[in-house]
């Protein structure tokens, strides 16, 4: 990634859309489903996180406003590939390599043979190259589901 350090996120209790999508094109997203406003902010602080919000009223916090912690708004209405398009574009971001889309760790080539029995039968023999979350271990290889993540980000640039 051509961004260094690469900025990383905490989106709100309404983007976790979102955050999937900033995971599949390389970015440190993290989500909690619920999470209150506070506590959302508290841990952006902590972690060094940039806010994603819809919601106008964590704008409205003085560490925001002030400028302590970064944030930034995101249309509510849009579907979650648009929203990755406004983040990237406001941020002047660029794709990085994705990282897992479930917890947002990174993701590492694994040999065939190490995913034997644990990748289902025909995605094993159709696919030679497989990879695995440094934080989840979940399983991921170049299939159907990877190739329209792919095109729809492609088309975004």
């Amino acid at each position: 990634c051509s961004v260094m350090p690469p900025p990383r996120f905490f989106c709100d209790a309404m983007l976790g859309g979102l955050s999937r999508w900033l995971r599949a094109a390389g970015y440190d997203a993290a989500f909690e489903y619920g999470i209150d406003d506070g506590s959302l902010v508290r841990s952006a602080a902590e972690q060094g996180r940039i806010v994603l919000s819809s919601d106008g009223g964590v704008f409205e916090r003085n560490v925001i406003k002030g400028g302590a912690v970064r944030a930034l708004r995101v249309p509510r209405a849009s579907p979650p590939v648009e929203q990755l398009a406004f983040v990237l574009r406001t941020l002047s971001l660029v794709r990085c390599a994705p990282r897992c889309m479930a917890c947002g760790g990174e993701l590492r080539e694994t040999s065939k043979l190490e995913v034997e029995g644990r990748a289902p039968p025909r995605s094993y023999a159709a696919y030679d190259r497989f990879w695995t979350c440094a934080v989840c271990n979940k399983l991921y290889w170049h299939g159907t589901h990877w190739s329209r993540i792919t095109k729809a980000l492609e088309a975004m640039s």
